[in-house]
């Protein structure tokens, strides 16, 4: 992987919709990080807060997918595949 690659990767959280799920038809915004998720409780609390403040409840009208390297970088990019493949609704 070529550093910038890297380096954008690792960019903080990155957070992009997916889609919808076919059989829930609910958003789905896959969330995607370097770190560990004891040490962005905060982080995580305010991306909540913020979906909130538009309207949006994880579990009621949108689903989050987190994926965490836990410092093991060389995990990124395969982390990043599985949210790729996280089905999407035609129908979105």
């Amino acid at each position: 992987m070529r550093r910038r690659e890297f380096i954008t990767l690792l960019g903080g959280a990155v957070a992009w919709p997916l889609a919808a799920r076919a059989q829930q038809r609910m958003p789905v915004v896959g969330f995607l990080n370097g770190g560990s998720p004891d040490n962005f409780v905060d982080r995580v609390a305010g991306f909540h807060r913020g979906l909130k403040e538009v309207g949006f409840v994880e579990g009621q009208n949108i689903e989050i997918e987190f994926r965490w390297s836990e410092g093991r970088y060389e995990r990124l990019p395969a982390l990043a595949a599985e949210l790729g493949r996280v089905p999407i609704n035609p129908a979105a």
